[in-house]
């Protein structure tokens, strides 16, 4: 029985969109929950046919414009999506695919003729779609990607077409079975220029299913995991494309060939084109948390029943989850997936309102961008690290499908290059934070042109999320040695989270600038040479961020006890993530060595505190159990009676 406590947590962790994680978690039943020991033949066949029994007023399609049947919601379509995970990663990755890249492409980059056109069969799943943007020899470097659409003004069509093996499509979700059509992303090239990556609205299939002339399909092959998605191939052998299936929101062709744009800029127009698809980054973060959860909570229901060893003098053996190194395994990894939970809730409300706009407002959009790029790299790094800790946790039975991990460790090991390689991802935040400096003092072209101040650099860079006044606040009443504050001190925590992701920034900074002075016309080299600080910079900047919307979370939770104790979860949190990177507060003098023992002695006591709590933490995120499908979960009560059966026969035997 879940108690008040885990009740009010769950309160809060559903946030903004509380109605629609209600509505899904009591609409979707077992029906539609993984069916471990499938082929891929039948997991493909059970999710084309379950993909159109899915609600789309609280789904994945809520994106869509009121007009043709959606919600106009992307912050609601994202958490759908998110609760799609834990009901079965193939069936949210099959959505995701249909109505938030295909049908979200149709969307940002086509305009009223388009809309008008397909929505509504888009959202019915009637029409079945796909993404191609990804090729065999271009992933992350969309920019250069080698699939030509060349228009010929004598017919009024494009050529759409694969100049080599290079440039096929791959990977493409919807592509080897179901897909009917394909936006694809390819160099437009007309009156002899190319004008950068474009979209087209491109029919694949005919009516009875068979690849459109010039169209080949091949099937990507068995793979790791997401067995029900339908991965496949595509190439062009001058295919011709109507004019008008050019999706030209950012850029048109007359008939006459004559290519114009309201952004002149090829590279910018790119990026402004990319921008619009955010969504699908949002969401692979989200989901891949989602799944965690999903472990987490499996694990430690587990660990509550599941006994091993005994106590000197006592014949009961002991529950897993008494041990400290099950819990240093557990529990913060349990107390990261809250800081990331808060975190998601954030950037889905920021991405919300940024969409809103009547404006693009090109600051906000790029912070938007640079934190889902962020976040959806820490995340899906903590579902690998996760699930396979969890997989540890639960010893064989975790490897067993019939008790989800291995599912969850498959299907979501892709994510970490899914909709963007995590290390390019954080590279991009990385320049995102560069970018602000360059546009605050105009030197990162010439990184010697203007003064270098490193105390304005500070105050430009940081980037408040949630909660400023309190955050400000609480930084402001640290006093300036560290010696005189508390370990749990939370002012304390947000300063040295700031003041590691300036230091690191100022430093790649200043190597920059000091390659350019000796390379200055090698570029390539001056930031190749820094890449390892950089990345440094953007994993601060996002720990930061995540903690401060751990803190804004707390400050909203209205039940003190429930606040109580995810203020502990969130000391937890900062300390592990200290301690983790311990080695650079203590070569930075930010820590002495004694106060590095502390924090770890600290750890070890929080970890104890919360461990009668760890049920009550897992039960919070409020996972039906139907769609945590472990057989090692329906047997918890038989198991119990079992155990305390056995004590009692071990005793009477020992008693004589």
């Amino acid at each position: 029985m879940i108690n008040r406590v885990s009740a009010s947590l769950t309160e809060v962790l559903d946030g903004r969109w509380a109605h629609i994680r209600q509505a899904v978690r009591e609409r979707l039943g077992a029906e539609f929950v993984t069916v471990p020991g499938e082929t891929g033949d039948q997991a493909r066949e059970r999710v084309s046919r379950l993909i159109r029994s899915l609600p789309t007023d609280v789904g994945v399609a809520s994106a869509f414009p009121v007009e043709y049947g959606g919600s106009a919601d992307p912050g609601g379509s994202t958490v759908a999506a998110e609760m799609l995970a834990q009901v079965d990663l193939s069936l949210m990755v099959k959505a995701g695919v249909q109505w938030g890249l295909f049908g979200g492409a149709v969307v940002a980059l086509g305009t009223a003729r388009h809309h008008d056109e397909y929505l509504r069969d888009i959202i019915s799943a009637d029409v079945m779609g796909c993404f191609a943007m990804t090729e065999t020899g271009h992933g992350s470097d969309v920019q250069q990607l080698r699939t030509t659409c060349t228009y010929d003004p004598s017919s009024g069509t494009f050529d759409l077409h694969t100049p080599h093996e290079a440039a096929r499509k791959d990977y493409i979700g919807n592509a080897a079975r179901d897909g009917r059509m394909a936006v694809v992303f390819a160099q437009l090239i007309t009156g002899g220029r190319r004008y950068g990556v474009h979209a087209w609205l491109v029919p694949i299939r005919d009516e009875h299913g068979d690849p459109m002339p010039g169209v080949t399909i091949g099937d990507a092959g068995a793979k790791a995991g997401l067995l029900g998605v339908d991965n496949g191939r595509l190439s062009f052998d001058h295919v011709t494309v109507p004019r008008d299936m050019l999706l030209d929101r950012y850029g048109q062709v007359a008939p006459d060939g004559t290519y114009t744009s309201t952004i002149e800029n090829d590279t910018r127009r790119f990026f402004t084109m990319l921008g619009t698809l955010v969504r699908g980054r949002v969401t692979v973060g989200a989901a891949a948390s989602a799944a965690t959860r999903n472990a987490l909570t499996i694990a430690v229901r587990y660990g509550d029943n599941r006994r091993q060893f005994t106590r000197p003098g006592d014949d009961r053996e002991i529950v897993l989850n008494d041990y400290l190194a099950h819990q240093r395994k557990l529990l913060p990894a349990l107390a990261a997936s809250y800081a990331y939970a808060f975190a998601q809730e954030e950037l889905a409300v920021t991405m919300a309102e940024v969409f809103a706009l009547a404006e693009p407002d090109e600051h906000r959009q790029r912070e938007l961008e640079s934190r889902a790029a962020g976040l959806k790299a820490v995340q899906t790094w903590h579902a690998t690290r996760t699930i396979q800790m969890c997989r540890e946790a639960c010893g064989g039975a975790g490897y067993l499908a019939e008790n989800r991990l291995p599912g969850l460790k498959a299907d979501t090991d892709v994510f970490t290059t899914f909709e963007g390689d995590n290390t390019v991802l954080l590279q991009l935040v990385a320049k995102g934070l560069l970018t602000g400096y360059r546009d605050a003092f105009g030197s990162l072209d010439g990184w010697g042109r203007a003064t270098f101040v490193a105390e304005q650099v500070r105050e430009m860079m940081l980037e408040r999320t949630a909660a400023r006044t309190l955050i400000q606040r609480l930084v402001s009443a640290v006093p300036g040695r560290d010696e005189e504050v508390a370990v749990t001190d939370r002012g304390w925590h947000l300063a040295i989270f700031e003041d590691r992701e300036k230091h690191i920034l100022d430093g790649a900074i200043r190597r920059l600038r000091n390659g350019a002075a000796t390379k200055k016309d090698r570029p390539f080299d001056i930031f190749n040479d820094v890449q390892d600080h950089v990345l440094a910079a953007a994993t601060a900047h996002i720990d930061r961020i995540t903690l401060e919307a751990f803190v804004a979370g707390i400050d909203r939770t209205g039940d003190p006890e429930a606040r109580a104790l995810l203020a502990k979860v969130c000391d937890l949190y900062a300390l592990t993530t200290i301690e983790a990177d311990k080695g650079w507060f203590l070569e930075h003098g930010r820590l002495t060595p004694a106060r590095s023992k502390a924090i770890t002695a600290v750890i070890d006591d929080l970890l104890r505190e919360l461990r009668p709590h760890m049920r009550t933490l897992v039960d919070a995120f409020a996972i039906p159990d139907e769609w945590l499908n472990a057989a090692i979960l329906r047997e918890e009560p038989g198991r119990q009676e079992a155990m305390a059966k056995e004590d009692e026969a071990v005793r009477s035997v020992l008693a004589g």
